[in-house]
């Protein structure tokens, strides 16, 4: 007489998983999204990229990548042997095992987050949930978002989360443009809502990355990310100040830093700048900061290095008005060139870069402004023309900013071309010239 053996919804899906035969789902397929569809795919699944976008659908099913950290030739060969494909469509959540949601947080204007896309995902995503499904939510947000709004929307179909399906949270770590760590070798935190849905997490993500950390809740894994970006943010705050006051007694700041880091111990450097640019950095801590508030307490650091921060442009401003002084030239009606419009080095992204207020500021002062970006062939802000740009420039412009040092640029050249430089990166680290100013 044979047995019959029931297995519950836990044991399957993670058979499946351990097996390579799960269907995974990644909704947003941006520069968190598409690397990680890519790692499963790369570990022999079979993996859906579900986005909004028909242009970015289109390009992922031709094999076109658009983003800078996953190379074409490593995208075409998954699509052609038909382990990733990419739809608009969310019917397709009914025959996935598991899905991750990589969707944008961004923050109104009023500093509080904007859950509307994860909400979105989340409405599509209960339409089509079945028992047996992981779904771990990527996308940073505030301590609470995975069990106080995603998991009650899940719930409403009268399935039970930790046996019916398993509900995780795990920050995305990604750095875009840094060459060593990746999304496969960047270790993976996990939580989930129950220890059942952190073991699943766990075993999903083992399959095709490096590292995985287990944590003890969805909160855990929620504050990780914010800590480690707060963190960031706030030593860049700390070390922002110090180069202003660095500048008003004279004093050579990055000379300084240099001599501190020799330090072994107690002292990490960090570096100033023209202000906090990309997804991050600039965002994260206030939504820490946001619900810190909800329960009484005020989050001061954040808030105080938040406002240092976003000072730096102006700081930028006036360095270049004070530079071209000393050439005899007003701001208005001069020619100013911005060296580097990215937020970071190296990449292609401007989202919340500096260099848009740099722009911004300039330009109400009466500046004419252009711009040299290698990696950013055309700049829309606001209802001003588009700028393109244009590397013909800098023998004819009155000064020349540098405020993204992408490792492309000629900075001899640049040097010998340029009457006058600000130089907010240290780019030119080294060089005695009266017409080098440094940040």
């Amino acid at each position: 007489m044979s047995v019959s053996v029931v297995h519950s919804a836990a044991e399957v899906v993670a058979d499946k998983i351990r097996e390579r035969s799960a269907v995974v789902g990644v909704v947003g397929l941006g520069y968190v999204g598409l690397p990680l569809a890519v790692e499963f795919a790369q570990a022999g699944f079979h993996v859906i990229g579900i986005d909004l976008s028909e242009a970015k659908v289109n390009q992922i099913n031709a094999g076109h990548s658009y983003v800078n950290d996953i190379p074409s030739s490593v995208l075409l060969p998954l699509v052609q042997k038909g382990l990733l494909k990419a739809t608009t469509d969310f019917s397709c959540v009914s025959g996935l095992d598991t899905v991750n949601i990589a969707v944008p947080t961004p923050l109104r204007k009023t500093k509080d987050p904007d859950m509307s896309y994860i909400v979105s995902a989340t409405e599509e995503i209960a339409r089509y949930i079945h028992p047996g499904m992981l779904i771990i939510l990527e996308s940073t947000t505030y301590p609470g978002t995975t069990d106080e709004l995603v998991l009650p929307m899940l719930e409403k179909c009268g399935l039970k989360v930790g046996e019916d399906f398993f509900l995780c949270f795990s920050p995305e770590r990604v750095d875009p443009g840094n060459p060593k760590f990746q999304t496969k070798n960047i270790p993976k935190v996990v939580g989930g809502k129950t220890a059942a849905c952190t073991k699943l997490g766990a075993a999903f993500y083992a399959q095709a990355l490096d590292h995985v950390v287990p944590v003890s809740s969805t909160q855990v894994a929620e504050m990780v990310k914010l800590l480690e970006n707060t963190f960031r943010m706030i030593n860049i705050g700390l070390v922002n100040e110090i180069a202003v006051m660095c500048d008003g007694m004279g004093i050579n700041v990055w000379e300084v830093i240099e001599a501190a880091a020799t330090k072994p111990f107690g002292f990490m450097p960090f570096y100033p700048g023209p202000g906090l640019g990309g997804h991050c950095i600039p965002i994260d801590p206030f939504y820490l900061s946001w619900k810190s508030k909800q329960s009484g307490v005020e989050a001061r650091f954040i808030e105080l290095a938040g406002y240092i921060n976003g000072q730096m442009p102006h700081f930028v401003a006036t360095k270049v008005q004070n530079a071209l002084n000393e050439a005899g030239k007003p701001v208005k009606g001069s020619h100013i060139v911005v060296y580097g419009v990215a937020y970071k080095r190296d990449i292609d992204d401007v989202r919340e870069s500096p260099a848009l207020d740099i722009i911004h500021l300039l330009r109400r002062r009466g500046a004419k402004i252009s711009y040299v970006d290698p990696y950013v062939p055309e700049l829309r802000l606001d209802s001003e023309p588009i700028l393109a740009s244009r590397s013909d420039i800098v023998k004819t412009a009155d000064c020349v900013v540098i405020v993204t040092d992408h490792t492309e640029f000629d900075y001899v050249a640049l040097l010998a071309d340029a009457s006058l430089i600000v130089d907010t990166r240290n780019a030119l680290k080294g060089v005695v010239s009266e017409k080098v100013f440094r940040l």
